[in-house]
């Protein structure tokens, strides 16, 4: 993957049942350099009923996070701006709501918002309205309701902006997939929709028409509440950060030792090629089709250290960033994939150190042949500010074509 973060957004709110609408909702999508450095941030809020300053308690949230994170410093973590960033809108909305000494005048809302940077979705959150993630026909709701049922039939909310003088975000990531939908829902939607409903109208129209579609089918359920939604379909992801690349990597199971004609992945075993204590490697054949590649699977015998994870994590990720006939192409593995594991291109040929045995009295012309293509190659690598740290004869290949790949 590569170019910069596309997605589609959309959203829809109205008053329902009710004669005002306390919600506020807003997406910021910004160009160029705030694109990237900060990313697209949505928020949605839902003023506290019983307040009458809640609608004012949404919008300032809403507004003031909107505007204040992409003014916070670009070196600063997605985390650290959004929490400087809404613990000064909550101590804002609770001494101005505190200054009338009035309940009724508390500014007071739900908050829940996301950060979408690189390939990541930053979620912040407190209350009960909800962020949930759509992908391959499956909900999943990220955040947690601040909720609890009070008498039979009453419900009030544990947590929320302008409260209390200082509130405690919850902060979630989620790593995302091209095809992903996040959904950004007040609690007048959600409360009033099935899961399964919720994911069968997150799969058709674009993502206006699945906001409007998701408060419309609410209010048909009979919600009496206030009915807002966000919608983010995520259509193109960039280049993977390292940071991002490894959380993801380290959820993954080691895999068993393998065996010819075993299946992994999308991938035929054929058979074993080099096992050491450190690692294992195959020859592996697509089912779809194709050239035969090398799969090399890290060994069990460090499944509990961090260091070797950390280290066969870094060569996977180094592969992927270099692109030189002199270095041995790594191959993107699928998406959803069930263990850990690199694929490379099968180089068909023989070691260095083999050559070096098979011919021990080298022509000059033959030698600087050979080291003029491994000086590229390493180039290739400083370009990109790497150094190999394991360069040896045993580490470089020679295809049958000639070309030497480190």
């Amino acid at each position: 993957m590569s170019g910069r973060l596309q997605l589609q957004a959309g959203q829809y709110s109205i008053a329902g049942r009710k004669a005002e609408n306390q919600d506020s909702l807003g997406i910021r999508y910004p160009e160029g350099e705030a694109l990237v450095l900060k990313g697209v941030a949505a928020v949605i809020a839902d003023g506290v009923s019983a307040s009458a300053a809640g609608r004012e308690a949404a919008e300032t949230c809403v507004k003031g996070f909107l505007h204040d994170y992409y003014s916070t410093p670009d070196s600063w973590a997605v985390e650290t701006a959004a929490g400087r960033v809404l613990g000064a809108l909550n101590r804002w909305l609770h001494g101005r709501g505190h200054a009338s000494h009035a309940d009724a005048h508390a500014m007071v809302c739900t908050f829940s918002g996301v950060v979408i940077k690189n390939n990541r979705a930053y979620v912040f959150h407190v209350g009960d309205s909800r962020v949930c993630l759509v992908r391959n026909g499956e909900l999943e709701c990220l955040t947690r309701d601040h909720h609890a049922v009070v008498g039979a039939d009453r419900g009030a909310l544990t947590k929320a902006m302008g409260a209390e003088l200082n509130v405690e975000i919850d902060v979630f990531r989620a790593n995302l997939l091209p095809g992903d939908c996040l959904l950004l829902t007040t609690d007048g939607v959600h409360g009033y929709l099935d899961p399964v409903v919720m994911t069968g109208l997150a799969a058709e129209g674009d993502a206006d028409e699945i906001a409007r579609a998701l408060v419309d089918a609410a209010y048909s359920a009979g919600s009496p509440d206030n009915l807002s939604a966000q919608v983010l379909n995520i259509e193109h992801l960039p280049v993977e950060d390292v940071e991002a690349h490894y959380e993801r990597l380290t959820s993954l199971a080691f895999p068993p030792p393998l065996e010819p004609g075993q299946r992994l992945d999308g991938y035929r075993i054929v058979r074993e090629i080099h096992a050491s204590r450190r690692t294992q490697v195959y020859l592996a054949s697509p089912d779809a089709g194709g050239e035969p590649v090398i799969i090399k699977t890290p060994s069990p015998n460090f499944v509990d250290d961090p260091a070797y994870i950390d280290r066969f994590l870094n060569e996977c990720w180094v592969g992927r960033r270099v692109n030189s006939p002199h270095i041995v192409r790594f191959i993107e593995p699928p998406q959803n994939r069930r263990c850990l594991y690199c694929v490379t291109e099968y180089v068909q040929g023989p070691t260095l150190r083999e050559w070096m045995n098979d011919n021990p009295l080298p022509t000059p012309a033959d030698v600087r042949n050979l080291i003029q293509q491994i000086a590229i190659g390493l180039r290739a690598l400083h370009r990109l500010e790497m150094v190999h740290q394991d360069l040896k004869p045993e580490n470089v290949l020679i295809a049958r074509d000639g070309t030497v790949k480190i």
